[in-house]
């Protein structure tokens, strides 16, 4: 009996092992009315960071919304965990997290500087792709035949309406575009690490702390560095900054890792690439930009695209 006792002492007293991720299911229409509207959300940053932009540098913008959602997820975890919540071998998958998710702003950033909006957009939205591969090792994520048609199909249609010509130099071009396609990765492949991490067991709140975190001590690091930490106070510039951390920084992100934790992340990913097309309406509706068929024609390329890996059809089912 005492024997007995003390091996169960010693196990409640043992580091908490690994748990298996659960399984997650394909998209039913729940999950995809959330993405439609993380999307619609993702596509109006753009439009929100760029309207500000003279006002507060975007890098600094970045940087001030994830310390303004550090400090949410922090009292969240917090209040949800105590002082025992990083006791649990999440730190070090997490930070792995938060500097993948803080390269991907990075690269960005740096991409935009040598290639076009449209080419960063194009080759950013590659991340889906990256995420597949990375997740062909799990039954459930594997795709078929038909699925990855429906990815390559979906990032065509990305291509056909972001893809065109512009008046920067081919040696530009590569190099923001490489830097673009590594952006694309970064986000891709983070969400491996999440999917097979430690912190992929770890409550939304920590994970999403972690990211933000990050990224906001990094960003803010490389922008006192490369001189970017203008900022004026204007009425609009509040409210933007205000919009990316509550809205994005928090609603958003609270509401994304929620879905990873419940269905199949390389759907969900598929699903992200209609974000580029809500930042298209956005911009034509507040910055008066101009939509062609071009984009027409790739908006149905997408769909399609997506239509195929989330059909009946399409969708390997796990036993």
């Amino acid at each position: 009996m005492t024997e007995r006792k003390n091996g169960a002492r010693r196990a409640r007293e043992a580091p908490d092992r690994p748990k298996d991720p659960p399984l997650r299911q394909p998209l039913d229409l729940r999950a995809m009315l959330c993405v439609l509207m993380l999307c619609v959300i993702w596509g109006a940053q753009q439009v929100v960071m760029k309207g500000v932009s003279g006002d507060v540098a975007p890098v600094l913008q970045l940087s001030l919304r994830f310390a303004g959602s550090a400090v949410f997820f922090g009292i969240l975890v917090a209040v949800t965990e105590g002082r025992r919540a990083f006791s649990d071998g999440t730190v070090p998958s997490g930070l792995l997290l938060g500097v993948m998710f803080t390269l991907e702003f990075l690269l960005i950033g740096q991409a935009i500087v040598h290639t076009t909006a449209a080419h960063v957009v194009v080759f950013l939205y590659s991340a889906p792709i990256f995420t597949a591969l990375g997740l062909q090792f799990l039954p459930e994520e594997r795709l078929g035949g038909l699925q990855w048609i429906g990815i390559g199909t979906a990032f065509l249609g990305i291509v056909v309406a972001f893809l065109g010509p512009g008046s920067r130099s081919v040696a530009d071009l590569i190099v923001g575009d490489l830097l673009a396609v590594g952006a694309g990765a970064a986000w891709g492949l983070s969400n491996v690490v999440l999917r097979r991490g430690r912190v992929g067991n770890a409550g939304t709140a920590k994970t999403v702390f972690y990211q933000v975190t990050t990224a906001a001590i990094l960003l803010y690091a490389f922008a006192s560095f490369t001189g970017q930490l203008r900022f004026v106070p204007s009425s609009n510039a509040i409210v933007g900054v205000l919009f990316q951390t509550v809205m994005i920084s928090i609603v958003s992100y609270l509401v994304w890792f929620w879905l990873l934790r419940h269905y199949l992340t390389s759907r969900l990913m598929l699903f992200s690439l209609m974000t580029p097309f809500f930042g298209v309406i956005f911009g034509a509706i507040f910055l008066h930009d101009q939509i062609d068929l071009r984009f027409a024609l790739g908006s149905v390329f997408v769909l399609g695209g997506i239509l195929i890996v989330n059909s009946q059809m399409g969708r390997r089912r796990t036993a």
